[in-house]
């Protein structure tokens, strides 16, 4: 969580497909008011629910590409593979759509093909390069070195501001 730490306290920040909601957790208990955990799925969403009702607010059921609202910044955390990889320039548009001006997109992208149909999708740096660059300033995409161990080694860490 330390670059969430660098973000104003009052910032907009989305998590879509938030699953376990981690990061939603951490950045709600360090402070941050105004964090949204979007997914399609019920069931995550009613067990955060259950654990955390005093932030039941900022969980919404929604599908991604149907969602509206205007964030500084937003998670990638594991959503992009599982999109199907036709579904890929749409969600890169979509994500600068949700994005205020000169808003940031940061997270971690897988860099390995997996050897069964997915999801998860993998991919690589040089499909994401071209992919993002239609609509971000890519600041960062680089080697995550904070990985879960399960993962070292096959995650990349990008920073993307939206262009303006």
């Amino acid at each position: 969580m330390d670059y969430a730490e660098s973000v104003a306290k009052d910032s907009q920040i989305l998590i879509p497909g938030a699953g376990n909601a981690h990061d939603w957790i951490e950045l709600k208990r360090i402070g941050y008011e105004h964090v949204f955990a979007l997914d399609f799925a019920s069931e995550p969403l009613d067990r955060l629910r259950s654990l955390y009702p005093q932030w039941s607010d900022g969980l919404i059921q929604e599908d991604f590409f149907d969602h509206q609202g205007s964030y500084d910044l937003i998670f990638e955390q594991t959503f992009f593979c599982a999109l199907a990889p036709n579904r890929r320039a749409d969600y890169v548009k979509k994500m600068s759509d949700l994005l205020s001006d000169e808003g940031l997109l940061v997270g971690v992208l897988f860099t390995v093909e997996f050897e069964r149909e997915g999801p998860p999708f993998g991919g690589s740096e040089n499909e994401y390069l071209p992919l993002f660059q239609t609509h971000f300033d890519l600041q960062k995409m680089e080697p995550c070195l904070n990985s879960i161990p399960p993962r070292q080694g096959s995650e990349l860490f990008f920073v993307a501001r939206k262009k303006g």
